[in-house]
C-alpha cells in the first residue's frame, strides 16, 4: 500500500488528522473556536474535520498548531501547502531563519527558537 495520499482525498485526510488531534486533547469544537479566540470557528472545524474543506488558509493552520501543541509545519505539509519530499537538508536553511539572525543558525538552535517563540506567543494568548 503507497504512502501517498490521493489528491481527492487530501481533504479528507486533513480532516481526519485534526479530528484526532482535537480528540486527543480531549476539547470540543466550541472549545477550540475559543482557545483560538475566534480565529477558527467550530463551523468551519468541523467542516474541516469532515473533509468538506481540503486547504484552510495557513493562518487557520497557525492557530490549530497552537491550540494542538504540534508544529505548524506538519500542519502546512498535511494541507498541501509544503511537500514533504522538498525538506531541506541538515545543511539548508528554509526563510525563517532570516527572521532570527543575520548569520546562519544550527538547526538545533533554530528549533530552539522557534520552540521558544511558540512560547511566548501561547503567554501573549494567556
Amino acid at each position: 500500500m503507497s504512502d501517498e495520499i490521493d489528491v481527492g482525498r487530501k481533504g479528507e485526510a486533513l480532516g481526519i488528522y485534526l479530528k484526532s488531534l482535537r480528540s486527543g486533547t480531549g476539547l470540543t469544537l466550541r472549545e477550540v473556536e475559543d482557545a483560538t479566540k475566534k480565529d477558527v470557528s467550530n463551523a468551519y472545524l468541523s467542516q474541516l474535520e469532515n473533509g468538506h474543506i481540503a486547504k484552510p488558509s495557513p493562518n487557520v493552520l497557525h492557530s490549530l498548531a497552537s491550540v494542538y501543541k504540534v508544529p505548524y509545519a506538519k500542519l502546512m505539509e498535511r494541507a498541501g501547502y509544503i511537500s514533504p519530499n522538498a525538506r531541506s537538508s541538515n545543511t539548508a536553511k528554509h526563510g525563517r531563519a532570516a527572521t532570527f539572525s543575520i548569520e546562519n543558525l544550527t538547526l538545533d538552535e533554530e528549533k530552539e527558537l522557534l520552540q521558544y517563540l511558540s512560547f511566548v506567543r501561547q503567554k501573549a494568548k494567556s
